[in-house]
């Protein structure tokens, strides 16, 4: 992973984009990272990805609720209630 400072990203922002295809680019202000530039084949992979941890977990939730005897009706006067 390349890492480029705020400055070099603006005047070179046609090499950044060419560069952030082949590789993540950190860009880095006062020495600190700021930020990432990544391609949008990466961004993809990485927001499926999220998806599908995000899936995983809510059907372990699901599973555990249901062991625990969490069912429609029972969810319903939950989220019905004002207490």
């Amino acid at each position: 992973m390349r890492t480029i400072t705020a400055s070099e990203a603006k005047q070179g922002f046609a090499n950044l984009i060419d560069t952030a295809s082949r590789e993540p680019v950190v860009i880095q202000r006062q020495k600190r990272d700021v930020a990432v530039v990544l391609s949008m084949a990466e961004y993809e992979r990485l927001t499926r990805l999220n998806i599908a941890e995000f899936q995983r977990f809510c059907d372990r939730i699901g599973r555990q609720a249901e062991a625990a005897g969490l069912d429609d009706d029972t969810l319903v006067e939950l989220l019905a209630s004002d207490d």
